[in-house]
């Protein structure tokens, strides 16, 4: 062990002569655990509530979706289809045509993102979880069945146990449109209400679900599809998702883009990342704004010091030698105040996943706050918090060290 940093540890442990100094640096290093322990929370219950939104999109958007690039529909290719039956890390693979359109309720008009599913949706769909009221089908016997997010639905009084159809209209596509008579240029169907589904605010205001054939009828379309949706068996991961990416890439070729659920809500994602960084930084700053508590602990050890300073001097030490000292001591005042941060932080959030301490308001998906500790942020939190706190002990350290300027 050097010298500077054996006298920089007596001086953190000993007792000082002025009282205030040791109730400083018991501040400071209070400060710098809350302030550790505050950063590895934070950014934990952020982990929690972004993953509870991934999951919850999860229900309704495919791990892998197939557009084409240059057109809004496709008819699926049987050789290509046949291709991508025979993957084996393809659990469903499902057809939808989607599109916006005019819905009518009752004499309630609004407009919506209608989509058309097959059969294997209707079946596979992890939405019927989210179900709200009624049931998640898309037929009644030989009945089309509509499901409708649950927002669109009180905006417009949908409900699923009143006999009132939803009507869906969409301009003619092969016609012009009538100045004279706008409504007979419009292409119309009609659906019965099955149940309300919710998964977040912005896709229970706009969606509706209905059969593949309803939305072909009403599009005036035989065999096109919009896209194609692929999901994984459960527990996939990301870097099996990206490999099946590329043997869907090969088979479909350059005219599809294939996407993940990053690009398919790439704004979203992006928004997350960008908000998770601000809080670290702004956490950072509150950090830095506590550790001149440290300043100040050691700008009057430097004071008190004055005597072992000067007989230092006198056996020759060099002056790079006590700026070195009163550096360590007050990096190590901060290490002290991280590591104990780092313990009080993975502990309290360890307690919330087992145990869920804190219980979350109201009526939400999930009853206590959702937490999810990761390394990468535990690296990022000691490096910051190791940085702020060799920055605030450089400052101190800089002042003269010869008993005359003291």
């Amino acid at each position: 062990m050097n010298l500077p940093l054996r006298f920089a540890l007596r001086y953190l442990f000993a007792r000082k002569s002025h009282n205030v100094i040791n109730i400083i640096s018991g501040i400071s290093v209070a400060g710098m655990a809350i302030g550790t322990a505050a950063l590895v929370i934070i950014l934990s219950v952020f982990n929690g509530f972004n993953d509870l939104v991934r999951n919850t999109l999860g229900d309704i958007e495919p791990d892998i979706l197939v557009k084409p690039v240059n057109a809004k529909v496709f008819v699926p290719d049987s050789v290509a289809a046949e291709r991508l039956y025979a993957l084996e890390e393809i659990h469903t693979l499902s057809s939808v045509l989607e599109e916006q359109a005019f819905l009518s309720y009752d004499g309630r008009q609004s407009l919506a993102r209608v989509k058309g599913v097959d059969s294997v949706y209707e079946e596979e769909s992890p939405l019927r979880t989210h179900m709200t009221d009624g049931e998640f089908t898309l037929h009644k016997g030989q009945r089309p069945m509509a499901v409708v997010g649950s927002a669109l639905a009180w905006n417009m009084e949908i409900n699923p146990h009143f006999l009132a159809p939803v009507e869906i209209y969409y301009p003619e596509r092969r016609g012009t449109v009538s100045l004279a008579n706008p409504t007979a240029s419009l292409r119309s169907t009609r659906t019965g209400v099955a149940g309300l589904f919710s998964i977040n605010a912005e896709v229970d205001g706009e969606l509706v679900l209905v059969p593949i054939e309803v939305m072909r009828q009403v599009l005036d379309y035989d065999e096109e599809i919009s896209a194609l949706e692929i999901r994984l068996a459960p527990g996939a991961t990301e870097k099996e998702v990206h490999q099946l990416i590329t043997k869907v890439s090969a088979i479909m070729g350059p005219s599809f883009r294939v996407m993940d659920r990053y690009h398919q809500n790439e704004t979203l994602y992006k928004m997350m990342r960008y908000e998770k960084l601000a809080i670290y930084m702004i956490l950072i700053f509150v950090v830095l704004v506590i550790a001149f508590n440290i300043f100040s602990s050691l700008s009057m050890l430097i004071i008190e010091k004055k005597g072992d300073i000067e007989t230092l001097r006198s056996l020759g030490a060099p002056e790079a030698m006590t700026r070195r000292i009163f550096r360590l001591e007050g990096w190590l005042i901060s290490l002290l105040g991280l590591g104990i941060g780092l313990v009080a932080g993975i502990g309290f959030v360890l307690l919330q996943q087992h145990f869920g301490l804190i219980r979350m308001p109201g009526n939400y998906i999930v009853h206590a706050y959702p937490v999810i500790l990761k390394a990468g942020d535990l690296l990022w939190t000691v490096a910051g918090v190791a940085a702020v706190g060799y920055f605030i002990a450089i400052l101190p350290s800089l002042m003269k060290t010869n008993s005359s300027d003291i």
